[in-house]
């Protein structure tokens, strides 16, 4: 008698443990957790089950590399603003506000918005390591 209630027990537990984790993948990345998974990595960015439309380079002390695929590099940053990561560019563009969510070896991005295009807020990104580096030609290439 004592086995099954064990057994319960424990699977009460591992259940516990399921849901832990499912609610995790639910709550926005924070900035440091961002930071760490990105930091150093090249990824795609597209919408979720289309081919990706641009790429980006995260380097050290918060510094990125964003392009169109097959179109000109444009050097960044990322800063923390509440629960959104939003990204600057030297060209103007910017803040552009995402939430980021852990994905299996990805992640998923929600475009929380730049004031100007509340049409796309709320859309699902797939974010994934990069199969081609991120190649920046330079001026007049």
């Amino acid at each position: 008698m004592r086995h099954p209630a064990l057994a319960l027990s424990v699977a009460l537990a591992l259940a516990g443990s399921v849901l832990a984790d499912t609610s995790l993948a639910d709550t926005p990345l924070s900035a440091e957790a961002f930071e760490r998974l990105v930091t150093g990595r090249t990824m795609t960015f597209g919408l979720e089950g289309e081919e990706p439309y641009g790429i980006e380079r995260y380097l050290p002390g918060r510094r990125v590399t964003w392009a169109f695929i097959g179109e000109a590099c444009i050097e960044g940053h990322w800063f923390a603003e509440g629960a959104n990561i939003c990204f600057a560019y030297e060209d103007g563009t910017g803040p552009e506000c995402w939430q980021f969510f852990k994905d299996g070896d990805g992640l998923i991005a929600h475009f929380t918005g730049d004031g100007t295009t509340e049409d796309e807020q709320g859309l699902r990104y797939s974010v994934r390591d990069a199969a081609i580096g991120l190649v920046c030609p330079g001026a007049g290439v």
